[in-house]
Order: C-alpha cells, then sequence, then structure tokens
C-alpha cells in the first residue's frame, strides 16, 4: 500500500470524525454582514476533501453565498459527544450527474426527483477543521467538570485537534 501524504492523512482523519452525522448546521454571512444558520442533510458520501449539499436555487442561501462564500459546517453528536467544526469556502454547482450522483430518497422530501431544475448543490471546499471526540458518558464528563472545580485543574476533554487542508 502506498504512503500517505500529509493532505491524504488529514482527509482521513477528517473522514474518520464525520462519520455518521445526518444533519450538520450550515452558517453563511447574511446580507448585512450578520451570520445565518439552518440545518442542513449531509450527503451519504465518503468524505474526500469537500462537503456537498443539496438546496433550492430559490433558497435565501444562494443569495447569501453570492455574496460571500466563506461559511461554517457544524456538526453535533450528542450521543456519542463528538463535535467537528469545518471552516471554508462554499461555491455553487449546478452538475447534473453530480445531482445524480448524491440523490437519495431523502432528497424526495424537498425536491420531485433528481430531475428537478430547482436543484443546486453546495460545494463547501474546507480550509481549517477542528473536531473534539470526547469518549465519556455524559456523567462521566460533568464529573470531570465538578472535580476540575472543586481541585482548579483542566477537565480531561478527549481527543481535540485542528486540521488544515
Amino acid at each position: 500500500m502506498a504512503e500517505q501524504t500529509p493532505v491524504q492523512q488529514n482527509i482521513a482523519k477528517v473522514a474518520e470524525q464525520l462519520k455518521g452525522f445526518k444533519i450538520a448546521m450550515l452558517t453563511t454571512v447574511a446580507q448585512n454582514d450578520s451570520l445565518h444558520s439552518r440545518p442542513m442533510v449531509v450527503q451519504e458520501k465518503e468524505f474526500d476533501g469537500d462537503l456537498w449539499f443539496m438546496t433550492s436555487r430559490d433558497s435565501g442561501k444562494i443569495d447569501e453565498l453570492s455574496n460571500d462564500k466563506q461559511v461554517n459546517v457544524a456538526f453535533v453528536n450528542v450521543d456519542d459527544s463528538r463535535y467537528v467544526s469545518v471552516s471554508g469556502k462554499a461555491q455553487l454547482v449546478d452538475d447534473r450527474a453530480k445531482i445524480k450522483e448524491l440523490w437519495t430518497p431523502l432528497a424526495k422530501a424537498w425536491f420531485k426527483d433528481e430531475n428537478d431544475p430547482n436543484i443546486i448543490l453546495i460545494k463547501v471546499e474546507p480550509s481549517v477543521v477542528e473536531y473534539w471526540d470526547t469518549p465519556n458518558s455524559t456523567f462521566v464528563q460533568v464529573k470531570g467538570f465538578l472535580t476540575a472545580l472543586v481541585t482548579g485543574e483542566r477537565p480531561d476533554v478527549g481527543d481535540h485537534g485542528k486540521v488544515s487542508l
């Protein structure tokens, strides 16, 4: 097996951290420079360095992304205490083949079918990914925080890392 480059290693690390997430919060910059977040369905595709989302052409996200391409995508899984924050640039992609590749039955809740002309893709090219992976249960985490309050020592929050792509 060929040795992985540092970029490939970082992509593999991020792919591992993103496994199992179904919903993410996509934050864009609104016209008045305020931040605007909304839930987005995570595409059922192995992370290869880019994140993909389907949206409607008439969505407010389209105007916001046309104005400012900087985005953040936040992933939270409280059940297993995993958190991932992806900062990067987004672009709108109108590619029928890619839409068909990413199409799942879940998308039918928003669109007629994969040929729906209202579908457009958002491609997020991450620049920095930060993650927190706390393998302990909520009870153990709370106990650790309380112990830290009493002892004055920082609690063990598990694995935390920052990856540049």
